[in-house]
């Protein structure tokens, strides 16, 4: 997996899948790597993990990405 740079990083499965699918959703080849063991959702230190990896020539378009869903997020924040 030389060819893949970590792009986002966090504890939560879902959070994992949103950005994983937005990312897909604009034509990103996503890998998710978590060091979960399935039957116990240990969220504790190297155990909770969840790395988002894309491709190295992607990198720069991921965070584009992240960055306007990020933007949008804030902006619904400020209507309520």
């Amino acid at each position: 997996m030389d060819d893949w740079t970590e792009i986002f990083f966090t504890y939560d499965d879902v959070e994992a899948g949103i950005v994983k699918g937005m990312l897909e959703s604009e034509d990103i080849q996503v890998v998710i790597q978590s060091s979960k063991i399935t039957p116990y959702p240990v969220n504790i230190g190297k155990m909770g993990e969840v790395r988002l990896l894309v491709r190295s020539a992607d990198v720069k378009r991921a965070e584009e990405v992240m960055k306007a869903m990020q933007d949008n997020t804030k902006g619904m924040d400020d209507d309520n």
